[in-house]
């Protein structure tokens, strides 16, 4: 059996010839998540050491929290990056069975990935996969794999292009 899709992969699978947005081809840097993610909700065994987790360990990603309000389940927490806009929140686990999520935070540089290991393993978080180059993803992809605390595969990642 195959294993899981890298998100490149899913892009250029997913195109339909003759449509607008064609795959993105190595070399070639397109905008990525204000394009295409809106936002993205993560539930959380408690939600203010979530907040605490992802601001922390992604500061150098310019991760910081946007705003906070009660909700009907306890407290809803916004988190943005550089453009201040809310694309990752944080609210009450509704739902303990097993829910797989793979999240992955633009780093502005390899010295930002690094300091997101840094602080995730300083943080008690478990390590999957120490900062490396993925070439099987791409030739410039840098990346560093570990689990928040609520066991989601959070990952830093920061791409860089021949010739750009």
């Amino acid at each position: 059996q195959p294993g899981p899709l890298h998100i490149s992969q899913i892009v250029t699978i997913a195109h339909t010839p003759g449509l607008p947005n064609p795959p993105v081809k190595i070399g070639e840097t397109r905008p990525s998540v204000p394009d295409m993610l809106d936002h993205l909700a993560l539930q959380c065994a408690d939600v203010g050491a979530s907040a605490d987790f992802y601001t922390r360990v992604f500061t150098s990603c310019g991760v910081r929290e946007l705003m906070r309000y009660e909700g009907t389940g306890g407290a809803v927490v916004g988190l943005c990056g550089p453009d201040s806009f809310p694309r990752l929140w944080l609210g009450a686990l509704v739902d303990d069975g097993a829910r797989p999520v793979h999240l992955a935070i633009t780093a502005p540089s390899r010295e930002s990935v690094d300091a997101v290991f840094a602080a995730a393993r300083d943080s008690g978080a478990a390590i999957l996969h120490e900062p490396r180059l993925w070439p099987e993803y791409h030739p410039g992809y840098y990346g560093v794999f570990f689990r928040d605390p609520d066991g989601n595969n959070v990952e830093a990642v920061h791409h860089t292009f021949p010739g750009r």
